[in-house]
């Protein structure tokens, strides 16, 4: 479903400010792949992630979404591929407009739109029912404006938005971080419900070891730009955080360095 290709990105190059991004990255996700990503700070996730995206142009190589290729594509034009959600609860939703209205224009994203009435009662029934999984009583509160939901209300009803219409891939890009522990657990919960009822092909980059070891199929571990540890199916089940910091410490030579990924 998803194949990236010996990509580069360097930041400012030629400055003083020269960074390296990414540094030939390799990863082929298949239909169903649920990818947790873990690294410290600078270690290429939200660099990878973006490229995939679309949100700045890669130096070289190739990026592949169901054998489609993607790589000169603009931001705009991968979405029709692409569901996302980001680490701040602000961005992916329309503040100013209902709930209701909000799943309305994620369900009619990439179709014609027409002169007939905006919310049928059929399919305000529809988001009644999916809002309830949430377990956040959002479905008796279709009309509320999204600005006045909690971080965590929101980022929940964003999920569902990004995967109301199948995407092929989905991102989920530190989703939880900005939440609180309890909140983060229930978004968390939605999240594992939803990737799996609908078999998404999802990329989650967290802050968290615990998080990355207990959901999803594999963990891919990031480290200068690199993919520097790959880890899937019962080895991944029986992994700790100390079998994950021993095996950094081994492959990079260093000590992890990630106060947030310890002890979040």
């Amino acid at each position: 479903m998803l194949e990236v290709k010996g990509i580069y990105k360097t930041f400012n190059p030629g400055t003083v400010n020269e960074k390296h991004a990414l540094n030939g990255v390799d990863l082929t996700m298949e239909d169903g792949d649920f990818i947790t990503v873990i690294g410290g700070n600078g270690a290429g996730k939200s660099t990878l992630m973006n490229a995939i995206a679309g949100v700045w142009p890669i130096d070289e190589g190739t990026i592949l979404i169901d054998g489609a290729n993607v790589t000169h594509l603009s931001e705009h034009k991968r979405a029709a591929f692409i569901g996302r959600v980001f680490q701040d609860p602000m961005m992916g939703t329309a503040a100013t407009m209902g709930i209701e209205e909000n799943l309305a224009l994620a369900k009619r994203r990439g179709k014609r739109r027409t002169l007939m009435p905006g919310i049928k009662r059929a399919e305000r029934e529809e988001y009644r029912e999916l809002l309830k999984t949430l377990g956040l009583g959002l479905e008796n509160r279709l009309t509320s404006k999204v600005g006045l939901l909690s971080g965590g209300q929101r980022q929940a009803l964003t999920l569902l938005m990004a995967t109301l219409i199948k995407p092929k891939l989905l991102l989920l890009d530190e989703h939880t971080a900005a939440l609180d522990p309890k909140t983060a657990a229930k978004v968390l919960s939605a999240t594992d419900r939803i990737v799996g009822k609908d078999h998404l092909t999802t990329l989650m980059i967290t802050h968290n070891m615990r998080d990355a070891i207990v959901h999803g199929n594999r963990l891919i571990m990031m480290h200068d730009g690199r993919i520097i540890l790959d880890i899937r199916g019962a080895e991944k089940q029986k992994l700790t955080v100390e079998d994950l910091m021993h095996e950094f410490e081994k492959i990079s030579g260093e000590a992890f360095a990630s106060d947030k990924a310890l002890l979040g």
